[in-house]
């Protein structure tokens, strides 16, 4: 059986590469479920269904797929089967993947779920998919906890790679496969987590806006409450950058962090000045850049921190 397969491989090669038309490979896909979302980590788990129809007996995608953007995929269960004389078979795919998440507006972020599927063997000069885009879709009672599905599709695309692998028949810069490709848009389930991450920051900056109660002679309160505020939003920083991937972008987290500890500082800095006037007995002075400071500092933080929201959310 074993020298029969290898036979039937090499014949096929040999037709393909004699400039014949490529093999034509109906794919298509069910998704069961995507779970496990790391955001430190980056990745995720997907389970899903794949089942393809072909009429190359040299193609055995059990033994011959490959997912270039997954971590690791784990033997896939194998249904096969021969239908007026073309082969199906159905596999059940379990895949850890690769995922670049883009956390720039993060907790309005968007994200885009992609599974890339080729043939490890045949290149697109001996096989091209055909997408069964009718029969391709995900479980309508899949949920993913703390985000909704925006969008589902499939789609075959050309995948150029700039290396022929070390084939010595072929004197090409490049070899070209094709893939099979699922998409599935998402979009997190937004306030209920900003609360959640934020209301300690937001919490610290009022504690920080309290210190314009005390008389500015007392210096315990008017100092010990910011300090105090900056410490607790320094503290919020720190627990959702642990949650989140490294990035060198200025993300939407560190925006309003930023606002909260300008803002506090704002505040020592008004309560200094008031304090200094006080000293010199400017006492109407004093109360008059504490009115002010205090207003603008609270309304200016207002408004920033809903156009920066604002902005994520568009």
């Amino acid at each position: 059986m074993r020298l029969v397969a290898c036979f039937l491989l090499a014949f096929a090669v040999a037709k393909t590469r004699a400039g014949n038309n490529p093999d034509t490979v109906t794919i298509g896909t069910y998704v069961i479920s995507v779970h496990d979302i790391n955001f430190q980590q980056k990745e995720y788990t997907i389970r899903f269904w794949l089942w393809l129809l072909y009429d190359n007996p040299a193609f055995d995608f059990a033994r011959q797929i490959d997912i270039p953007n997954a971590k690791s995929i784990d033997p896939p269960e194998v249904i096969m089967d021969v239908i007026n004389g073309k082969t199906w078979q159905l596999m059940k795919m379990k895949c850890t993947m690769k995922q670049n998440w883009k956390v720039d507006d993060f907790p309005f972020d968007k994200q885009r779920l992609l599974v890339t599927i080729e043939n490890s063997i045949f290149d697109a000069s001996q096989l091209v998919f055909k997408a069964d885009e009718p029969g391709s879709t995900c479980d309508r009672e899949m949920t993913i906890d703390g985000w909704k599905i925006t969008d589902f599709r499939v789609v075959t695309l050309p995948r150029e790679y700039t290396t022929v692998f070390g084939d010595p028949r072929s004197d090409m810069l490049h070899s070209d496969y094709d893939s099979f490709n699922i998409i599935i848009d998402i979009e997190r389930e937004t306030w209920g987590l900003f609360f959640k991450i934020f209301i300690g920051m937001y919490i610290a900056f009022l504690i920080a806006v309290l210190s314009f109660a005390p008389q500015v002679y007392e210096l315990e309160p008017r100092f010990g409450l910011p300090v105090g505020g900056l410490f607790a939003a320094v503290g919020n920083k720190y627990i959702i950058d642990s949650i989140l991937p490294e990035s060198s972008s200025f993300t939407l987290v560190d925006t309003l962090h930023t606002l909260t500890f300008t803002g506090i500082f704002l505040i020592l800095l008004v309560s200094a000045v008031s304090l200094r006037f006080h000293e010199r007995q400017q006492t109407a002075f004093s109360k008059r850049i504490d009115f002010w400071g205090s207003l603008i500092i609270l309304t200016g933080y207002i408004v920033l921190n809903l156009f920066f929201v604002w902005k994520a959310q568009a």
